[in-house]
């Protein structure tokens, strides 16, 4: 199985792919007007459970330093723009993402 990740910004929501086919769609929050959630081709280059503070229960790195897509302390805020860039998901969420998804995995962001 080859996994992408595709996020919608303008729907809030992250698509996980398998050979181009959604095999999962979730909402998510993204980066506020000051903060803007990037666009571009990403890959994930690390994961760490438990990372702590606002992370929520997971956190997948981006190729992009400082953004990831990880978990909430604040599930209100999913489907909102609040985050400093980052990728937030409800943690049930990210951890079902995380389980599915290795290292490397193709993450696009488009607006």
């Amino acid at each position: 199985m080859v996994y992408r990740i595709i996020v919608d910004l303008s729907d809030r929501m992250l698509y996980l792919l398998n050979d181009d086919i959604v095999v999962r769609g979730y909402p998510v929050g993204i980066g506020k007007m000051l903060t803007q959630t990037p666009s571009g081709e990403f890959t994930i280059v690390n994961k760490s459970p438990n990372p702590g503070g606002p992370f929520g229960a997971y956190w997948m790195g981006l190729s992009k330093p400082h953004y990831g897509i990880h978990g909430t302390n604040n599930p209100s805020s999913i489907g909102k723009e609040v985050s400093h860039g980052c990728i937030r998901m409800y943690n049930q969420d990210v951890l079902e993402l995380a389980k599915m998804i290795p290292v490397g995995t193709r993450v696009t962001i488009r607006p």
